[in-house]
């Protein structure tokens, strides 16, 4: 899958705003100078549970990297979540 289709998929995912729980939260983080190189991905899968997170990073900008992109929007669809929510953790 090309990157502009993964972004565009997690994007309208993004804009639909809260649709109830399992919800996954994205934040992406800086890494040397003003570079997105780090993803942050944590899954909370009912109200009041602790979040499950997980760590992706790439050498390159995070936003434009195709294989980052598409495991992202692979683990989004996998694990049924109904809220993706996103963060630019800068």
């Amino acid at each position: 899958m090309n990157v502009d289709k993964a972004t565009k998929r997690i994007a309208k995912r993004v804009k639909k705003g809260f649709q109830g729980y399992p919800v996954i939260t994205l934040t992406y983080m800086a890494g040397v100078g003003t570079t997105i190189s780090d993803v942050e991905m944590s899954f909370v899968i009912e109200e009041n549970a602790s979040a499950q997170h997980e760590k992706f990073s790439c050498n390159g900008d995070a936003r434009q990297d195709e294989t980052l992109q598409t495991t992202l929007l692979k683990v989004i669809e996998r694990t049924g979540a109904k809220t993706v929510v996103e963060h630019n953790g800068m």
